[in-house]
């Protein structure tokens, strides 16, 4: 069914862009939108998982010139979420301009990284994809429900060096200041370049509502200032089209602190920002700020913007975190000694390997994260890192899935080969496996060479732990 379009925001894009540029607006987002991917090459090659997805689920991709990790579906949209791949993490679904974003940030392994409006976590892991799973990338997200997409995301996406925080972002600079190397505001908007995908926001779209917007986007920026070091890069990005929550704020921003805005250049069609408006000129460094439009991309409408701290800036009044029972521990700790020392006899895994890692106590749950990460504040994380396991009554710990994920290359014992698509069914929903000869104990198990996840062989069967968030999901095998 084709999006209707409101007379206002019509209206209001031909002033801004012209009337030919507004028809083929409407034109573009009458039409399905286009589906694109972006694949985990830690996990399969660009190549293989287009073959894979053709030939199990009649899913036909094309690669997209310049972005080596991308894909565009031509045909099966509507089985690409449904994959037995796609919860695997093989790939996130994810339109090209959102991708943007990141490229521009540009992070690696060596940066401490801030994303201050995470969920649901597209951004996020490719940024912690980006850094190669190391260095330290913090994610907020105001939302409490949107952080579950965001938790989910990043644990099937194998995200291991990132934390969650559940804050208002513009008031994180309360905490961190001049603290980080790369921050990247990906700020709530008016949603004028995603109307194709969201068409209630021609229901509710105004100038009132963009103004109000545009208010929590400039203390969104600032506090991403703030928090910054000098000589630190932010990007600041919307998925909309209107001047008010974008050149606007950059002009209000460039007039009180001390940012430059940075050249930047991407392979795909683009327009330099407005540097007019209303007859008013803006700073005209605007200029270096770009704008794709979606009927030329074949994508979301986006906004992007590189940033320098080139100064400091006022220390705001420091807030105090909430003390927290959880502790971070080196492996070398003795309290988490018992537990790694079990992993690493029982699945094989090389001690070398867990000691690259510190481990979060909370509760029975133990979670681990890479040694890079060197936080304080342990009290304002919603989690860290990912969860090894959990200690049971007897305090022995039950290993998990998402571990044995991350871990797969190191696991060498106790591996269990589902022998066919009966015994894989049962896994992924929870059920138990019965007819099974091997001893008692834990195991990772094990599809066409593919880690799933964990289980337990009981005198009942081999009980699966395949994460619950995941058994809900429908998909194909």
């Amino acid at each position: 069914m084709a999006t209707e379009v409101s007379q206002k925001i019509y209206d209001y894009f031909s002033s801004l862009y012209g009337k030919e540029s507004a028809d083929k607006y409407l034109q573009f987002i009458e039409q399905d939108s286009a589906q694109y991917i972006r694949v985990n090459t830690s996990k399969i090659t660009r190549e293989d998982l287009s073959i894979l997805l053709f030939e199990k689920y009649q899913i036909k991709s094309i690669p997209v010139n310049h972005f080596e990790k991308v894909l565009k579906i031509v045909e099966g949209n509507e089985r690409i979420g449904k994959t037995f791949e796609h919860v695997l993490g093989f790939y996130y679904i994810q339109s090209l301009s959102s991708m943007m974003p990141p490229l521009i940030l540009n992070p690696t392994s060596d940066d401490i990284v801030l994303d201050l409006c995470g969920a649901p976590g597209s951004k996020s892991t490719q940024i912690a994809e980006m850094m190669n799973n190391r260095g330290a990338l913090l994610v907020n997200e105001v939302d409490n429900e949107r952080i579950k997409s965001l938790v989910f995301n990043l644990e099937r996406m194998n995200v291991i060096n990132a934390s969650v925080i559940h804050s208002k972002g513009e008031l994180l600079s309360k905490v961190y200041d001049d603290h980080f190397t790369k921050v990247l505001v990906d700020a709530p908007c008016s949603g004028l370049g995603i109307i194709q995908k969201k068409g209630e926001v021609s229901n509710w779209w105004s100038l009132d509502h963009v103004d109000r917007l545009q208010h929590l986007q400039m203390r969104l920026l600032i506090a991403a200032i703030k928090m910054a070091k000098v000589g630190a890069e932010i990007v600041y990005s919307t998925c909309t089209l209107s001047i008010e929550e974008n050149e606007l704020v950059l002009d209000k921003i460039l007039g009180k602190y001390p940012v430059e805005i940075l050249e930047i250049s991407l392979p795909i069609p683009s327009r330099p920002a407005f540097t007019e408006h209303d007859g008013k000129q803006l700073n005209p460094e605007i200029k270096k700020a770009i704008r794709i439009l979606p009927w030329e991309i074949d994508s979301d409408g986006f906004f992007l913007v590189k940033m320098r701290k080139i100064d400091v800036t006022e220390s705001p009044e420091k807030e105090n975190v909430r003390e927290t029972e959880n502790r971070i521990v080196k492996s070398n700790h003795k309290e988490i000694q018992e537990y790694i020392n079990y992993i690493s006899e029982h699945f094989g895994v090389e001690r070398k390997i867990l000691d690259g890692y510190k481990y979060i106590f909370r509760g029975k749950d133990i979670f681990f994260v890479v040694n890079d990460w060197d936080e304080e504040h342990i009290g304002l994380f919603n989690r860290i890192g990912l969860k090894l396991g959990t200690l049971d009554k007897k305090d022995r710990i039950t290993f998990n899935s998402q571990a044995a994920q991350v871990l797969e290359k190191h696991i060498t014992k106790f591996i269990y080969h589902l022998k066919n698509e009966d015994e894989l069914k049962n896994y992924l929903t929870g059920w138990k496996i019965k007819d099974v000869d091997i001893p008692i104990g834990q195991y990772v198990v094990k599809y066409n060479n593919w880690i799933l996840g964990t289980a337990i062989m009981t005198v009942e069967g081999l009980k699966s732990r395949f994460p619950r968030t995941k058994r809900t999901q429908k998909f194909e095998f």
